[in-house]
């Protein structure tokens, strides 16, 4: 019998660098946050065995995350040396750091935010996701599938607890919210197996569709779909139901249709926001000030398109004739919809045709366009971008909204596929998940001024690129801008100047061609959502600023290539950070 080899003495292990140790903990306090979140896990198209649940919305889970986040960045100061990490893992440092500070700085402020607004609520949210986000490629994906429409009631339950403990300290949404949300919800529960309409639910619909794909026998099949029918007859509707009648009980309570001034400690809660979406510490009032300098730029600006196409008269008078001109719309029918879409697509490929110019790393997700879904047109936005899974089995997705084509005025499109799709968010969000070398928590960080900034810088860098050439495109580029710089207005002007909403939309179509009914629809977002409409300027005029200082002090050296490696290749970064990279960029090609 042979004898073992004697062993080898043990090597000595080789002391961890401080980049390693932070590294493993940035990694644990990431997968924590996705085990405690299945809704997380299902975007990052994870299917464990979590694929069936819903997040736990009870105010308890919330303090228990606050808990967390304390312990997570006391750990960080604690544990780990600054000075002995590598520059890279500075940044992450510093990410993780702003990051967890602006959750626990918002914590006490958990219930100023809005339970349900015009465009959001707990039911339509649900929907979306199921529709959307929740896959279905096997016979589990679709019991999960059931098993999520089961616990939708419990769901919704915990945040009905928390929605009346928000009421209870004084704090109810905005009168305007009520009725559109009520109608969302009750459109949700509309259809088979709900009523006898004939026709299925959005849901229902949606889950015979991905059933139907599956290969699996007749009689599963059948088993899966009675299933689901027993699911959205019982526990989900029921859940439906009573967040109804919660909303419905609050509406008496409303404060009205006011800024978050109206409400206990608003002003405060305010300054709070206005920190979170720019990360800067930028005042209410010099923010309203450089949104009336930029509305005085963009509107000369305007005003020499109106002259070179020609149109003799003011420019109300300009922004009068494109609301009501029928040549400025797609028709409102089936063939006018899918004209509107395949015009976005077309702008979005060209954009593809020549990217190489002027950036040396392109997203590997594909980019779809596609139409809002019917159910929700009434109150989704606009256009809104839905980001890719890691895994690419899910694209971006450029979604936009056809509701009614008489308030999509033509000249606006281009412009709009550039800031959504390409080179947008989806070049800004795609790129940041595909980033190699980075702790993943970073692929994932968000910090709006940057995200919104990049998305309205990139409508600035199809101009430069030659887009626009038809001059009434490059006037819906301006319109958008215009829109972005009221949007500093009407912002501070809601709720740090107690403006109205009238006085809101009278700013808005005053200076911008914009439908009374789309400025509507707006000032109601950004009275339900303070400060959120401040990051897109704020964060482009910081990238254009930061381009120009770059371009001067480096001359020849600069390129515009190597300026947005520096801008995305750490992903999404708060305003601070960005500038000290791009400083750290500059001082490099000086020294080169």
């Amino acid at each position: 019998q042979e004898t073992a080899a004697p062993a080898a003495p043990a090597a000595a292990v080789a002391p961890q660098t401080e980049d390693a140790r932070i590294a493993a903990f940035f990694e644990e306090v990431f997968q924590r946050g996705v085990k405690d979140s299945p809704i997380t896990q299902a975007y990052l198209g994870i299917k464990g065995p979590d694929y069936g649940k819903w997040n736990d919305f009870s105010d308890e889970e919330a303090q228990r995350q606050d808990a967390l986040n304390r312990q997570d960045l006391e750990r960080l100061h604690s544990e780990f040396s600054y000075d002995k990490l590598s520059e890279q893992m500075k940044i992450s440092y510093r990410i993780f750091e702003i990051q967890t500070q602006a959750s626990i700085d918002n914590f006490p402020w958990r219930f100023h935010g809005y339970a349900f607004q015009t465009q959001g609520n707990p039911v339509s949210q649900a929907a979306t996701f199921m529709q959307n986000v929740h896959s279905v490629d096997s016979v589990e994906d679709a019991e999960a599938y059931v098993s999520r429409l089961n616990g939708a009631q419990k769901a919704l339950e915990q945040q009905i607890v928390v929605m009346d403990e928000a009421a209870r300290r004084g704090i109810v949404p905005t009168s305007f919210s009520f009725d559109p949300v009520l109608g969302d919800s009750r459109n949700v529960i509309a259809g088979a197996p709900f009523d006898d309409s004939g026709k299925d639910s959005a849901l229902l619909a949606d889950f015979r569709g991905k059933v139907g794909k599956l290969e699996a026998d007749d009689a599963t099949k059948k088993r899966l779909v009675d299933e689901a029918i027993a699911a959205l007859k019982g526990p989900f509707q029921t859940g439906v139901k009573e967040f109804i009648a919660a909303v419905d009980a609050l509406r008496p309570k409303s404060p009205g249709p006011n800024g978050v001034w109206k409400l206990p400690d608003g002003d405060a809660y305010y300054k709070s926001q206005v920190k979170f979406w720019t990360t800067t510490d930028l005042t209410a009032d010099q923010i309203h000030q450089i949104g009336l300098d930029e509305v005085a730029r963009i509107k000369g600006e305007m005003q020499v398109i109106m002259k070179k196409v020609g149109f003799q008269g003011d420019l109300p008078a300009f922004f009068q004739r494109l609301r009501t001109d029928p040549n400025n719309f797609f028709p409102n029918t089936p063939e006018g919809k899918k004209a509107y879409l395949d015009q976005s697509k077309g702008y979005i490929d060209s954009i593809y045709s020549d990217v190489k110019k002027y950036f040396n790393v392109l997203p590997k997700a594909p980019l779809e366009v596609r139409a809002v879904e019917e159910w929700r047109e009434a109150t989704a936005p606009i256009a809104f971008y839905n980001q890719p899974t890691p895994d690419g089995s899910r694209p971006g997705i450029y979604y936009v909204n056809l509701h009614d084509m008489t308030t999509r005025q033509k000249h606006e499109m281009e412009t709009v596929a550039y800031h959504e799709g390409a080179p947008g968010h989806h070049f800004q969000i795609a790129i940041q998940q595909e980033l190699e070398g980075v702790p993943t928590f970073q692929k994932f960080a968000f910090f709006g001024a940057y995200v919104e900034g990049w998305g309205l810088y990139a409508e600035r860098l199809a101009k430069e690129e030659g887009r626009f050439t038809d001059p009434m495109q490059d006037f819906g580029r301006l319109q958008n801008e215009m829109l972005r710089a009221c949007r500093l207005v009407v912002d501070t002007g809601a709720h740090a100047k107690h403006w109205t909403r009238e006085q809101m939309i009278e700013y808005m179509t005053s200076n911008n061609p914009m439908t009374v009914e789309d400025a509507t629809k707006e000032t109601e977002r950004y009275i339900d959502n303070p400060g959120q409409a401040l990051s897109y300027k704020i964060g482009m005029l910081k990238i254009l600023e930061l381009r120009e200082k770059a371009k001067t002090e480096l001359g020849a050296k600069f390129d515009i290539r190597d300026f947005h490696d520096v801008v995305l290749k750490n992903g999404a970064v708060p305003l601070p950070v960005l500038e000290s990279l791009v400083n750290d960029y500059i001082a490099a090609r000086k020294a080169a």
